[in-house]
């Protein structure tokens, strides 16, 4: 069974553009949120210390898709899930529906680093703490 996250979002009116409706970007936003939430939930962040270095998930690929729009004060299921678990990336899926109707899908692919200060970032494995929770399709 693949790991999922399921979070809600409202939609708030800083998130809408002037037709009304929510603003492509804020769809990034909803998914960096989701992700980080979901990192969380196994106990480590976005930005985290391991084994004496700072760790962070820059990304490397980002899409979404969108199927019908969102407006102000609506409230928005995120589902999460991780589609490919590489030893040093995560690729993440995104699913967004309202009143149970699909209104926008993404992919988001982040590498696991070293981001310590003065140092030249690089990718490692991804620490057992973490990949040893995740299970994909």
């Amino acid at each position: 069974m693949r790991t999922e996250f399921r979070t809600k979002r409202k939609i708030e009116f800083a998130d809408t553009d002037m037709a009304g409706i929510v603003h492509f970007t804020r769809f990034f936003v909803f998914m960096e949120t989701a992700e980080h939430e979901f990192l969380r939930s196994l106990g480590t962040n976005v930005v985290t210390e391991w084994d004496g270095h700072k760790i962070g998930w820059p990304r490397v690929a980002a899409s979404c898709e969108y199927l019908s729009p969102l407006r102000y004060e609506d409230e928005v299921d995120i589902l999460l899930w991780v589609s490919r678990k590489g030893t040093k990336s995560l690729t993440c899926q995104f699913r967004f529906t309202h009143n149970e109707k699909d209104v926008a899908r993404g992919q988001l692919t982040t590498v696991c680093c070293i981001t310590n200060p003065g140092e030249k970032m690089r990718s490692i494995p991804i620490p057992d703490f973490i990949i040893s929770q995740i299970k994909t399709e």
